[in-house]
């Protein structure tokens, strides 16, 4: 009886390591760093459903920004965002600000709606693109140059409106 016990107890512990290391081989093996590759991923556009890869960007800079609609700080900064993106119509740049929202598109597209908001708007619908960045809160930001590095990394909100940071992107962008 006690082998049985014994025998049980193995089969048990033997289960649960071998589940431990699934998930361990299905975990993201790099996670963005500052002058590194910028990890690729995929999300999708809002407005029409589209696939972007950030891949596809390349030879522009990019202002990857992870945001919800429930996080105080990113509302604060989204005027700013849309006044930095309006700023670099015509120039080799491009928002992308990812919605981490669980709502998806409804509750995006009635936040814009209620403030008058507007902004290139993705969705990462399975957090995959939060996790290749290593996204611990929002707002966090990146900055991709035109060849593909993660040349930095914003947590927090930030004024995108300011003449320093159109001027660290358009140094990127030569």
């Amino acid at each position: 009886m006690t082998r049985r016990i014994i025998c049980v107890c193995v089969a048990g512990m033997l289960l649960t390591l071998s589940a431990c290391n699934k998930s361990e081989s299905t975990k993201i093996s790099t996670i963005a760093k500052e002058n590194s590759p910028a990890p690729e991923i995929s999300v999708m556009a809002i407005a029409d459903g589209s696939t972007l890869k950030l891949s596809a960007l390349k030879g522009k800079v990019v202002l990857l920004n992870f945001w919800a609609t429930w996080c105080p700080p990113c509302r604060e900064e989204i005027p700013s965002m849309m006044q930095l993106n309006g700023a670099m119509t015509g120039k080799p740049f491009q928002m992308v600000a990812v919605s981490v929202d669980e709502g998806g598109k409804q509750v995006i597209d009635s936040f814009f709606k209620e403030r008058g908001f507007m902004l290139p708007t993705y969705l990462d619908s399975n957090g995959m693109a939060a996790r290749s960045y290593g996204v611990t809160g929002v707002p966090e930001s990146f900055i991709v140059d035109k060849n593909g590095v993660l040349v930095k990394k914003i947590i927090g909100g930030l004024d995108w409106g300011s003449p320093d940071v159109a001027s660290f992107l358009e140094g990127l962008m030569r």
